[in-house]
């Protein structure tokens, strides 16, 4: 059935700025002005690599059985520490999920309401919101959960 992973950690970080040391700009504040831009500033903090050590560094996989939560619990701390600071208005801890076929491995895809009440998109009568759409064996083993019947592949 449907696969998903989760990459790409990061923590989003909206800043406050207000005063040059908001941004760690300290000791100039007798020399220089400092002008504020009109709204939030929002950027990305990215964990340090698993595998990443100071003398050197290897593959994820073997430094961590659960990389994703690995990954994730990295991102939730590096979110605590920054929830602390002043200049800190806001902080959501993000992943890029995907999601794919666990037979074909192609993207995952499914039939909307819409597309399966249309005979020109559907697989045919039993198809279902939600349905998806890339390969036999998912379409068998998601109708197989449900209830329906077993689309006859031999009839198209």
């Amino acid at each position: 059935m449907k696969k998903t992973t989760r990459d790409e950690w990061r923590v989003m970080v909206t800043l406050k700025v207000r005063r040059p040391v908001d941004l760690g700009l300290t000791g100039i504040d007798d020399l220089a002005e400092f002008i504020a831009p009109p709204g939030p500033i929002t950027i990305a903090v990215l964990p340090r690599r698993l595998g990443s050590f100071s003398f050197g560094s290897m593959g994820d996989s073997l430094v961590s059985d659960d990389i994703e939560g690995d990954y994730r619990r990295r991102c939730e701390d590096i979110a605590d520490e920054l929830r602390s600071r002043a200049q800190v208005e806001d902080v959501t801890v993000c992943c890029t999920e995907t999601h794919t076929c666990s037979h074909c491995r192609l993207r995952w895809e499914e039939l909307t309401a819409d597309e399966a009440a249309d005979d020109s998109t559907n697989q045919d009568e039993h198809s279902i919101a939600g349905e998806p759409v890339c390969c036999e064996d998912a379409i068998n083993e998601f109708r197989s959960e449900r209830g329906l019947p077993a689309r006859d592949w031999r009839a198209s």
